[in-house]
């Protein structure tokens, strides 16, 4: 007679298995919980210290530690292993069911106790779920209950397959793989940067291709970890590609940096091209998309808030698209976009999470480093020069400044009235960065404030600002040149303030 040891902590789809398993001729021997379950759905079952003949001790925590269990997982169905079975009256098993402890559930409570944590730390299952998945060509095993209606299914046309049991194996493997990871990134608590990093990813997404249309591309996750992409719905358009998503989350993060007020992004190639804030959402997204209309077109839009009709109306009568996200959308805003951008993406998402350690790929590893957190606190900020900020500059330069954390290094951002209005990206020159700031602002920067990522190592770049009219400048100081800049301002009758934080982003 076959035989199915299943011990589960999540008892979901339990009962109809293990019935399927008894109809198909199956004994079955299962522990504590989970024998009880299937014992009050009528159907038979051994438990696992019959067969052992050692009771379950130290409060569960053993109980299937023993050959009797070991010996049934991990015997190969040679005649030396057939041999050594029969000498020590030790049964095979067929197939597995396991899943473990909820140890990633636990720790997610608040106030949860590291004893309570440690008693949720799975011995058994794991050891388990490896002996039958190192034996699957022997033994089925299985850790998800999604599986079980496959399982059964192959059991009654006359057996798992070899291509089966091996994806079965793998997901076993991963399975407990996942689980260590979880209980190391539980005990490195808040630390930044381990000695080493355990992270499991899962793929959820497939997307249309990569940064090129050449390249395959996918969106994975951390395992246990769920975020605004995870609960991201697409309300029209085409498929999402790897270079969509990269630059709606660089949107979606910026629109949602800035204050509970209505606000508006639009990101072309990683960078914020139009950023606004206003007294209405269809306001902010007129003026983000005024800043910068050519580099508007084909970027994502990112509002924070929801799009109506009247607002819908007005994206589609603007340059096309390729994103947009919101928190939500009224049914005449999709219908028109489907009329009139039927290709647009649209994507509905709640904000997006606090941001999380980063890394990015080298040759042989990773660059692992903290998040880096933009502080808005004025009471930290020093003024430098004789002239304070209004607070009307005071406003701009807490909008340019957050607008230059998020955008490529050399960046200088030129901004006026709750406007981006001249964002200069990516330049080797601090100078070349400026006067791409002021080009773009064409002469709309006047009585506006300035924002650099990093300090002015010369004062050639503030004067170049200055020649654009803003009236206000933040930046991070720490030249050996500060002296030298700071007469400058003072010369073109700025305010200056220094953060003591550069912003450079790669």
């Amino acid at each position: 007679m076959p035989r199915a040891l299943l011990s589960v902590s999540d008892k979901s789809g339990l009962v109809p298995f293990a019935a399927g398993l008894v109809e198909l001729g199956f004994e079955l021997v299962s522990t504590g919980g989970t024998a009880s379950v299937i014992q009050e759905a009528g159907l038979p079952v051994t438990k696992v210290a019959a067969v052992t003949g050692a009771p379950e001790i130290l409060g569960g925590r053993v109980k299937t530690l023993h050959p009797r269990v070991h010996g049934g997982l991990l015997a190969r169905p040679d005649a030396q292993h057939e041999a050594e079975l029969a000498d020590h009256g030790i049964a095979r098993f067929d197939v597995l069911a396991v899943n473990l402890y909820p140890f990633r559930e636990t720790v997610a409570r608040p106030g949860v106790t590291l004893d309570e944590a440690m008693e949720q730390v799975d011995i058994g299952g794991p050891a388990m779920v490896r002996a039958a998945a190192k034996n699957h060509a022997a033994v089925v095993v299985v850790v998800e209950p999604e599986g079980y209606d496959a399982v059964l299914t192959d059991l009654r046309s006359g057996g798992v397959p070899m291509e089966r049991r091996r994806e079965l194996a793998r997901a076993a493997f991963a399975h407990t793989a996942a689980y260590d990871a979880a209980i190391v990134r539980y005990l490195d608590g808040e630390s930044q940067l381990p000695l080493t990093l355990h992270l499991t990813l899962e793929r959820v997404e497939e997307l249309r291709y990569g940064e090129n249309p050449h390249q395959s591309g996918a969106r994975y996750r951390e395992d246990g970890v769920s975020g605004a992409w995870d609960m991201a719905q697409q309300r029209g358009g085409m498929a999402l590609s790897y270079l969509n998503l990269f630059d709606a989350d660089a949107a979606w993060r910026l629109a949602h940096s800035l204050g509970e007020g209505p606000t508006a992004v639009i990101v072309k190639h990683a960078n914020p091209c139009g950023v606004a804030r206003a007294a209405t959402l269809q306001e902010a997204y007129e003026r983000a998309f005024d800043a910068d209309p050519k580099s508007a077109f084909g970027g994502v839009v990112a509002l924070n808030g929801h799009v109506d009709a009247a607002l819908g109306e007005a994206i589609a009568s603007r340059a096309k698209a390729d994103v947009l996200i919101a928190h939500g959308f009224d049914p005449g805003a999709l219908e028109r976009f489907a009329a009139k951008r039927k290709n647009m993406r649209v994507l509905s998402a709640p904000p997006p999470g606090a941001p999380a350690r980063q890394l990015r790929r080298i040759d042989g590893g990773f660059l692992v480093q903290g998040p880096d957190l933009v502080r808005l606190e004025r009471e930290s900020w020093r003024v430098v020069t004789e002239r304070q900020p209004s607070e009307r500059e005071w406003s701009d330069l807490e909008l340019a400044w957050c607008v230059c954390a998020a955008t490529s290094s050399n960046a200088i951002v030129l901004a006026s009235d709750s406007v981006a209005l001249g964002i200069g990206a990516g330049q080797q020159s601090r100078v070349d960065a400026a006067e791409l700031a002021v080009s773009k602002a064409a002469g709309r920067a006047a009585g506006g404030a300035c924002a650099s990522d990093a300090f002015f190592p010369f004062r050639d770049g503030l004067d170049v600002v200055a020649g654009a009219g803003v009236s206000a400048v933040v930046q991070p100081g720490g030249s050996m040149r500060d002296p030298e800049v700071i007469e400058a301002a003072d010369e073109h009758g700025l305010a200056m303030v220094f953060t003591g934080e550069r912003h450079f982003r790669h």
